[in-house]
Parts: C-alpha cells; structure tokens; sequence
C-alpha cells in the first residue's frame, strides 16, 4: 500500500481541501468532509501521485524520495524538504519538474535521517526551517531565509522531543509539532508557539507551550501539523500521523481548536 507515511500537511484556506506527503515520496491531495457540526468525517476524491525530481521523474530510490517537510506558498507553490539526500525542491502550480532551492550550508552536517522536518513560509514571504537532529546542546538547529541566503538560528529542546513539523498561523506566529517517538517512553506529542516577532537571525527561540497529547487521548507518530482560521474566527489545527506503513487503519487526520 502506498497510503501512509505521511510526514507534512497543508489545509487550504478554506478548510475544504489537504495536501500530504509522504516520506516515500507520494504527494496526497484530497477534499476534507465535515459533519453538519463541524467536525470531522473523512476525506473523498483522494488523489495520490508520486512526486517528481528535477529530471521530471517520479522520485523512485529510497534515498531520493524521503519527504519530510513541506511549505505551501500564497501563490499555491509547494517547497519540499528531503533527508538521507538533505535538499529542498520548490513545485510550482502546473509544473511537473521541481527546481532545486539553495538548503543552508550547515545542512549537510545533519544525520541522513535527521534533516528537515518542519518548514514554513512566514507572513512576509521568508521561509522558516528547523532540523529534526542537527543539535547545538539542547537546541535544535534552524535558519530562517531571506531573498538571498539562510541566516541560523536556534529553538531549545527538552524531555527528548523533536520538532516534525511548522505551521504558520494567520497572526504571523508559527507553531512547532514536536514529537517524542521511543520504545520506552510512551509516545507524546506537543505543540508549542514561536512568536513572529522572535523569528530573527540569530534567535535562540524558546516557544511557549500550548498544547500536549499524551495516551490516552488517540496518540501516534503525529508528524504533519496545518492550521487556518474559519470563519467564525477560531483558529484550527489539523495533524495527520505517519504510520511508518504498518497498517491503514493507524493513519490519523485530527483536528483541534486553539482557545486564545
């Protein structure tokens, strides 16, 4: 089965429709089902595809089609984020073949299953991106862009989390998905806050937590976060786990709202 995996989630606007991507490669799009209330159903008209190189190929090697992150911009481009080959592929809408973006130089210093998880565009255009193993202490290494090169930053870490993946929120702020995946401590997941203000080279961020989901409360890998603002004003999330292909019934798409 090539559904599941997935490792990064983008909600439209709107609500009504997701893409995913998977960590072998696939790129999920699909409409998002409510009940009346307001919650949700499921998906319908799910379309998987493979996602292409920069040949304009399907991405076919293990080594070449670990998606981890994915960044969607205003004008609907898709920046994709890689490990075990550590790069960032920038899909634009109507174009089959990526073009390969500049990644941060300190980049290749990261382990092959470590690279860059969690990547968003900011409100002003710029690209966030924080790696999944690539430390400085207890911190977590990041850059933030801008039109010409990548400036580091740091976030600080604690109780063996990582972060999976960004989301940024009308506001400006970004959210942080972090994760904890082991044998021996129960799986748990948080969700923390980076203001938008503190997204500056340089910065050695320390977001405030907001959100921590533990058993027994339905747990998994959660690894792609995405959030949008309804109508009413209420700020939703949505995040969808990577089931590391064991089993269909294992990939969950939940969603939650944020009380201000």
């Amino acid at each position: 089965g090539r559904f599941g995996g997935f490792s990064a989630l983008a909600v439209s606007a709107d609500g009504q429709r997701l893409i995913a991507i998977s960590d072998k490669g696939h790129r999920l799009d699909a409409k998002i089902l409510y009940t009346p209330e307001g919650n949700l159903a499921g998906l319908a008209e799910a379309d998987l595809e493979a996602l292409a190189g920069e040949d304009g190929r399907p991405l076919s090697l293990p080594s070449e089609r670990d998606a981890e992150g994915m960044a969607v911009g205003p004008a609907g481009e898709v920046i994709v984020s890689f490990e075990r080959d550590h790069r960032f592929l920038r899909y634009l809408p109507g174009q089959e073949r990526p073009e390969r973006i500049p990644e941060p130089e300190e980049l290749k210093f990261a382990p092959g299953n470590g690279g860059v998880e969690g990547i968003a565009f900011l409100g002003d255009g710029r690209l966030l991106a924080i790696a999944e193993e690539l430390k400085r202490g207890n911190r977590a290494v990041g850059w933030v862009s801008d039109a010409a090169s990548w400036s580091p930053l740091t976030y600080a870490l604690d109780g063996g989390f990582s972060v999976s993946d960004l989301a940024t929120l009308p506001s400006g702020d970004v959210l942080a998905l972090e994760r904890r995946y082991t044998l021996r401590l129960a799986t748990a997941v948080r969700v923390r806050r980076i203001p938008a203000a503190a997204i500056v080279p340089g910065a050695d961020l320390n977001p405030e937590l907001i959100a921590e989901l533990r058993p027994p409360l339905t747990m998994d890998n959660m690894e792609g976060l995405a959030a949008r603002q309804d109508a009413a004003g209420r700020t939703l999330v949505y995040m969808i786990s990577d089931d590391n292909f064991t089993f269909l019934q294992k990939t969950l798409l939940l969603m939650f709202e944020i009380m201000e």
